[in-house]
């Protein structure tokens, strides 16, 4: 009896899941046989009215495309903004692993552009190298500031980046004895994680600083700058993805505590001006860097992208007349190849100077105008792997500032997700259900061996080159490949100019 009634029920449980499937099948008919329909006559897209139905599909493939490419399709070399075997890189030396490669270089040594240093025929026995020297930025400050690691974390702002993000990037960078630069979002707690060095922007909206009308807020500057963490101010002019152009983050992103660290409302674009409302020219410019410098005691300089040098010329003749004292500390000099979680692309491809031609031409500016001891430079834009640092070095920065290295160290894949709010690794999301994918006691550790492991090949670099310490690099010890295969050094490209 019991077999015959399971049987009964089984038969019965049968024919109801036949009618559901059945069902769902007459309403995924439904809704083809609608969809061809609708297609068929609209008007606005001409591969739907020609291939109702399947057209649509062409728009998903669009989309899985972005993440199927990196490890189906493309080769090591063939990416952009970083291809595979950069990553890879960025990955092995985050996880602290072999970093080594068998059979050859996959590198194109022939290619225009590429770099690659001169080795010494007789390097120092053994493969120890020199840690770098702490460099002095603002002699003329209250509280000069001397670091000696010359690979540090560029600006990318809580809000931007999430809750985890800032936390690992924080404590990874106290144990490296990097800095950390909190971006134009404000100083947040998640910052001070750890103890780290912090550079504190301010960018054009003034946030974390700002008064009611967007001017800067003297009493809030000055209890950041209480803290013993905040090393140096920098006023951030623009940023490489972006040139002219406010920061922007969505709405979707404005949580309660962002909005009360910024100073603006919750959930609604935060869209900055495209230049600070009291700085619009080079007067204007050193006038706010010595008043904050004044209030603060601390370093000040500022960050720009460069479509040309000759404004630096003229801020350089403003010094000379004002005194060395009034110089920006430091200059920080954003590549147009520089990265953004939301900009337009014919900003992001179109507008400012690359790294490889700003940072030679802000440097000789410097050296031409008799500043260049004072300033100190720090250049971003794409300087991920020991020889792009080595390479900035040798042209002839003090520091090299990364965001998109750090953020590959935490786990980031590429997947172009930084302006919706969907990163599916936690890193630039405010989605909880998101953040939970990063483990900031994992990936703290992922960010401090990043650090010191690419500094330490830059270190491998300098030996082989038989200079005791990386910052001792110069333009004869780096070559470029030519349009014609052949390298030239980069003293001969950028020949050191003379002081006037």
């Amino acid at each position: 009896m019991e077999s015959t009634g399971f049987a009964h029920w089984l038969v019965v449980a049968i024919e109801a899941g036949t009618a559901f499937l059945l069902l769902l099948l007459a309403l995924a008919v439904v809704v083809v046989l609608v969809t061809w329909v609708v297609d068929r006559n609209q008007t606005a897209n001409s591969v739907l009215r020609n291939f109702p139905v399947i057209g649509h599909f062409r728009y998903w493939f669009l989309h899985l495309g972005e993440f199927f490419r990196q490890y189906l399709y493309s080769s090591d070399r063939e990416e952009m903004p970083f291809n595979r075997a950069e990553r890879t890189w960025v990955y092995r030396a985050a996880k602290n692993v072999d970093n080594t490669n068998a059979f050859g270089s996959s590198r194109d040594l022939r290619g225009e552009g590429v770099p690659f240093f001169v080795n010494a025929p007789f390097p120092a026995l053994g493969e120890e190298h020199v840690e770098p020297v702490p460099v002095t930025i603002g002699p003329y400050a209250r509280e000069p500031y001397s670091h000696a690691s010359f690979f540090n974390i560029s600006a990318m702002s809580f809000g931007a980046l999430s809750a985890p993000a800032i936390r690992a990037l924080a404590r990874g960078a106290a144990k490296a004895g990097i800095w950390m630069d909190t971006g134009e979002g404000g100083l947040a707690p998640y910052h001070l994680e750890g103890g780290c060095d912090i550079v504190f922007e301010i960018g054009t909206a003034k946030y974390g600083v700002r008064t009611p009308d967007g001017k800067l807020d003297d009493e809030k500057l000055l209890a950041i700058c209480a803290n013993k963490q905040v090393k140096m101010v920098s006023i951030k002019l623009g940023q490489g993805a972006k040139p002219g152009m406010g920061g922007l983050l969505p709405g979707a992103k404005v949580t309660a505590e962002i909005a009360a660290i910024r100073g603006i409302p919750v959930g609604q674009d935060s869209q900055s001006p495209n230049r600070h409302l009291d700085i619009g020219n080079v007067q204007q410019l050193m006038d706010a860097i010595n008043h904050i410098r004044n209030l603060t005691g601390k370093p000040v300089g500022f960050k720009a992208v460069l479509g040309g040098v000759e404004w630096i010329g003229d801020l350089c003749d403003e010094i000379a007349t004002r005194g060395l004292q009034s110089a920006p500390d430091f200059i920080i000099v954003d590549g147009s190849e520089g990265g953004t979680g939301a900009a337009p692309q014919t900003l992001m491809e179109g507008v400012g100077l690359p790294l490889h031609e700003a940072l030679p031409a802000l440097l000789d500016m410097l050296i031409v105008k008799g500043m260049r001891e004072r300033i100190k430079v720090v250049c971003s834009g794409k300087c991920i792997t020991a020889y792009d640092v080595a390479w900035a070095l040798s042209i002839g920065a003090d520091f090299v500032n990364s965001a998109r290295g750090f953020m590959l160290a935490l786990g980031c894949i590429q997947s172009l997700q930084c302006n919706r709010n969907t990163c599916p690794t936690g890193i630039t999301t405010q989605n909880p259900k998101l953040q939970r994918g990063l483990v900031v006691a994992d990936k703290s550790e992922r960010v401090y061996h990043y650090a010191t492991n690419l500094m330490h090949e830059v270190g491998i670099i300098a030996h082989s080159c038989g200079v005791d310490e990386p910052r001792q690099l110069d333009r004869t010890h780096c070559r470029v490949v030519g349009d014609d295969g052949l390298s030239v050094p980069l003293v001969k490209l950028y020949p050191y100019p003379q002081a006037t």
